[in-house]
Order: C-alpha cells, then structure tokens, then sequence
C-alpha cells in the first residue's frame, strides 16, 4: 500500500468512529521551524490526505514547557524541532513516544533517527567555515584549526547560548574529548574578532563589512543568499570562500531537523503518516529546494543553489549521544568566557 492510498484509508477509519476529545481527520502540530516555504508541506499533505493540520508556531523551548504544562491533556500529535538536543529534551522528558514505522526505519539512516525511535531527523545542514577569499589564503581546514593562533582576532561567531554553537562544541566532545574541547573553545575565544552577536546570516555580512575574516554557518544561509536576494549578503558572495571542516577525519558537522510523535498524541495514525510523508521523496525534495537544506534520506536530489555548495563527507556521530553533551558544552563555555 502506498503511502498517499495509507493515510487516505486511515482518514476515513478514523472518520467512521465516534468523535473523541479532539476531532477526526486532524492534526496537531507543534513546531519550532518558521519558515514560510514550510507551507507547502503542510498544503500537499493536507490534499494527499484530507488530514487538517493545526499549527502551535514557536521556539522549542516554549513548546517543550507547553506540552509538560498541559501533561496528559496535551492536543500536540507532533513536536518537530531544529535541532535534536531539543527532541532528546523532550524524550527524556516523557514527551515523546516510540514508533515502529517500516517507512521511516528504511528511509531515514540510523544514526539520524532516535535508537528509541522517539525522533527521526528529515532535513541536515552542514555547519561549515566560511572566509574572506581576499584576506585569508590559507583557511583553517577543520573546527580545530579555529583554534590555531594563526587566526588570532579573525573568527566571527554567534553567542554561546545558541543551540548552534552548543551543538558544535558537543561534537567536538563526543570526536575528541572534553580536555580538547575546553582547549578549542578557549582558543575560539582568543581568536575572535569581536564578541559574539548576530544570527548565522550576521557571521557572513561580518565577511562582507570586513568585521572578521573567518566565521561558520549553517549551509542553508548561504545557499539562500545565492538563490535569491539576501541583504547585505548576496551581492557578495563572489567574495567568500567556504571550507567543509574535517574531511580527512571526521567531516562536517551537521545540524538536523527533525520531529516525534507526542506521548500522548490524541491522533497518533495521522502523526505517524505525517512523519512518514516527511520522509518521502516529494517532501524531501522540497526541503533542498524550499528551504536549501540536506535532505535525510539518501538519494534524493538537492536542489541547485546546494549543490552550488558542493560534496563533502559529512560527520556520522551519534546525534543522541551528541545531545547528552549540551550540558557539559554550555559549562565549557562559561568556563572558558564564550559571551
């Protein structure tokens, strides 16, 4: 049975019984993702399916506090998220459930899905480096080298209370090691240009204005910025070169964006068809070419202004175990004076 025939036949099952506490043929989707291009998911799923989506929009933070406040009485059928110490947040929290789905264990990787099962990643961006091609000839060529004093007052970087920047420096610890993480960070802060600030769009007009030589960012803010207009930013990009850390170890971090289906999800058949349309190739596609991210499941085409970008090995670590780790980054980074 296919997916679209799946969820049709569901949406009628579920039609035929009686009305429980929330209505039949919906769905109650609790996200962290804002991106306006994220509409046509939700419309194609909705006429593939006759399943009505209803939004709660905001950060994941708030949603996680939300759905602890409302407990067992939660209407959330989906928490979905950018990024995964948020969704292990929320696993540890009681908040999510396991699902057996033959679509997303064959289609989603393991190492981007939960070992329990709670959450599945459905879209990657690499978090790679960045420069200035006219002040900088010889790039760091990994995270590490960000350290190097070579690169002394160079290095823009966003603040350390971003979930970006916690999850780079967790992977740093679960590849090498707490001691050489706190080492790195403390390096990362003599070297920097000035004090952290901005989103990862403000590290690369740093490049532009000439405020730094060196910064990192998430793929996707630069891809944007050669498919379309971006202030400050796309007029530019001739000018910036960009490095894929650690190729010959190992390989580029990489930021997931994924989701889980709710504890106590009052739709449950319809969150899990939605995780597994999330999966399928049209929703996949549309994340490169909506949204210009990496797509999760092998195979299917990124979209143009990506693959601009080019190939590159990414790192396969452990994203779990890589959560567990946001605790003791966050201590690294008071410790070591990362504003």
């Amino acid at each position: 049975m296919t997916l679209t025939t799946r969820t049709s036949v569901l949406a009628l099952t579920i039609a035929s019984l009686a009305a429980p506490a929330f209505a039949n043929g919906e769905l109650n989707l609790y996200s962290s993702r804002h991106y306006d291009t994220d509409e046509r998911l939700y419309s194609d799923f909705e006429d593939m399916t006759g399943i009505t989506i209803n939004r709660i929009e905001g950060n994941a933070d708030e949603l996680i506090a939300r759905m602890q406040a409302e407990g067992r009485n939660s209407p959330a059928d989906i928490l979905l998220t950018v990024d995964t110490s948020r969704l292990e947040r929320a696993k540890d929290a009681d908040l999510l459930q396991s699902v057996a789905s033959d679509v997303l264990e064959q289609r989603i990787p393991a190492y981007l899905q939960d070992e329990d099962n709670q959450w599945f990643g459905f879209s990657q961006r690499a978090r790679i480096i960045f420069y200035d091609k006219a002040d900088v000839a010889n790039p760091p060529q990994s995270y590490v080298d960000l350290a190097d004093p070579a690169y002394e007052g160079m290095v823009c970087h966003r603040s350390s209370t971003n979930v970006y920047s916690q999850t780079l420096l967790s992977s740093i610890i679960e590849n090498h090691g707490e001691e050489a993480a706190r080492d790195w960070a403390a390096g990362v802060v003599n070297n920097f240009a000035r004090d952290p600030q901005g989103g990862d769009t403000d590290q690369l007009r740093g490049l532009v204005s000439g405020e730094c030589d060196i910064s990192i960012s998430n793929t996707y803010y630069f891809a944007r910025a050669l498919r379309k207009d971006v202030e400050g930013l796309s007029d530019s990009t001739d000018t910036i070169g960009w490095v894929f850390p650690a190729q010959d170890a190992e390989g580029a971090h990489m930021n997931l964006s994924g989701g889980g289906v709710a504890a106590h999800a009052p739709n449950r058949e319809n969150a899990v068809a939605f995780l597994e349309y999330l999966a399928s190739d049209q929703a996949q596609q549309y994340f490169s070419a909506g949204n210009d991210e990496y797509p999760a499941v092998p195979g299917v085409a990124i979209s143009e202004s990506v693959a601009q970008l080019g190939m590159f090995k990414p790192d396969d670590v452990d994203l779990g175990a890589v959560a567990d780790n946001v605790a003791t980054a966050q201590q690294i980074f008071n410790e070591v004076g990362w504003e």
